[in-house]
């Protein structure tokens, strides 16, 4: 067997939200960025949460429209 075939392991990776939480994980990478987490996502919560921020429904209406014409 091909030794070093598999990614270096760390059973101590710290996931960070953007929303603040952090928690600690195994992964193949020292640490995970994410954008949504049980602590601020709508299902857990029960909150509802508009993520559009960088206006991409208004983009996409205004791209079918045009291609309507």
């Amino acid at each position: 067997m091909k030794a070093e075939t598999h990614p270096t392991y760390f059973p101590e990776a710290k996931v960070t939200c953007v929303c603040g939480n952090s928690f600690v994980v195994g992964s193949t990478t020292e640490s995970l960025k994410v954008e949504i987490c049980s602590a601020c996502h709508p299902f857990y919560t029960g909150n509802e949460k508009i993520l559009d921020t960088a206006g991409r429904v208004e983009k996409f209406k205004q791209r079918r429209a045009a291609a309507k014409k």
